[in-house]
């Protein structure tokens, strides 16, 4: 927009003043919004007056060469914004400082006014306003781009540290470890969701944000979860206990079936052996066909001990050697048991006829001579599956 000879004159007059000005949007007229003033001395003084400087004289060369292009005249605002992002200064008071500073500007250009030039201010108002959206939405965009990259490597770290935690790579009383704020007592869950494999990326993510939020909510405080598609392992910074209905809220909020094992850590020290244990549990829960929900050591204590290496553990994982290089009999044993050996239910599961699940029963217990239908044979073949699989993780 071609600017009249009085609107460039206007704005002129304007110039010799723009470091007064610059100073005093800085250390006046900012000190008004909530939260500046207990900016360090050094950014008004430097940073923040030398950010208005810029935008001063950035709208005066607009005035004066309209036409002239100015690449990279956002680029300042741009530095600024991720500099306060990194600093932790609120979005709300950064555009504020600039929303407060167009307005500075708008008093120093009325007050240059004379009789006469009311409609060259009009036109001043019009470029400044218009220059001002592109300068926010920069300022935005920027803050908030550096905001979202920072939280993400702040996960990234919590995470890493968890992780180390669980599986015992980061050692109690590291310094790291200050972050996660974990000093008493805790509880530790695993999580087993039975969730549709073909399930897309995207619903993933939003299944996974709706499990944490039903974690931080139940519990009171924000959880340190490591979760995946089929689930996941959680430290709850507190001495608690696990509601009995967890698994429901989890359930519902996930859409899928959900089975939490919990186990108590006295301190930091234990946090992974307690991972370990309930990582167990959810093996066994799964192994023995027990319906999801929430386990307890005490619910699976005769099959830990069962699955639990020992000096004769090796003689119960051999009684299925027999039809070891038979991956379709074990699989249907393992099924079998998974569904509190169901035979239709089996059958479902591998697509099968529930007479070939019955044949292939009857030759497990024929070459193996473990009789699952008694209560001792079942209990043999869930001990000798959970330390063939024990064994197998090992390797």
């Amino acid at each position: 927009m071609a600017l009249s000879p009085e609107a460039r004159s206007l704005a002129a007059r304007c110039e010799p003043g723009v470091n007064e000005l610059a100073r005093r949007m800085a250390r006046e007229s900012f000190e008004e919004l909530p939260g500046y003033a207990e900016l360090p001395d050094d950014v008004k003084d430097l940073e923040v007056a030398a950010t208005a400087r810029h935008g001063v004289r950035l709208f005066l060369r607009s005035v004066s060469e309209p036409d002239l292009a100015q690449p990279g005249s956002h680029r300042l605002f741009r530095e600024r914004a991720a500099q306060r992002a990194e600093e932790g200064m609120p979005l709300h008071l950064l555009l504020r400082t600039h929303a407060q500073g167009v307005y500075v500007l708008w008093q120093a250009l009325r007050d240059a006014a004379g009789p006469g030039e009311e409609g060259a201010l009009v036109e001043l108002v019009d470029v400044l306003l218009q220059s001002h959206q592109g300068i926010v939405g920069a300022v935005a965009e920027t803050y908030l781009d550096e905001r979202s990259a920072l939280e993400a490597e702040q996960r990234a770290q919590v995470r890493s540290l968890v992780r180390g935690l669980l599986d015992g790579m980061v050692p109690p009383g590291h310094v790291l470890l200050d972050q996660l704020r974990l000093e008493g007592p805790a509880l530790v869950l695993a999580l087993g969701i039975d969730a549709d494999p073909a399930e897309g990326p995207v619903a993933v993510r939003r299944r996974l944000r709706r499990v944490q939020t039903v974690l931080d909510h139940t519990f009171g405080v924000e959880v340190l979860a490591l979760l995946e598609a089929d689930g996941g392992r959680v430290i709850v910074p507190r001495n608690c206990q696990a509601p009995e209905d967890l698994a429901g809220r989890l359930a519902k909020a996930g859409g899928f079936e959900v089975r939490v094992a919990a186990v108590q850590a006295a301190g930091p020290e234990e946090v992974t052996a307690a991972a370990r244990t309930a990582t167990e549990i959810l093996r066994i829960t799964r192994a023995c066909g027990i319906p999801a929900g929430l386990h307890r050591l005490d619910d699976v204590l005769l099959e830990y001990h069962l699955s639990r290496p020992s000096e004769t553990s090796h003689r119960i994982a051999a009684l299925l050697d027999p039809v070891a290089d038979r991956p379709e009999l074990l699989d249907t044993l393992r099924t079998h048991l998974a569904h509190q050996q169901d035979r239709r239910a089996t059958a479902a599961v591998l697509g099968l006829h529930p007479n070939t699940v019955d044949n292939r029963l009857a030759r497990i217990g024929e070459q193996t001579g473990i009789d699952l239908s008694a209560p001792r044979g079942t209990a043999l073949a869930i001990a000798a599956l959970l330390l063939r699989d024990a064994a197998a993780d090992a390797s």
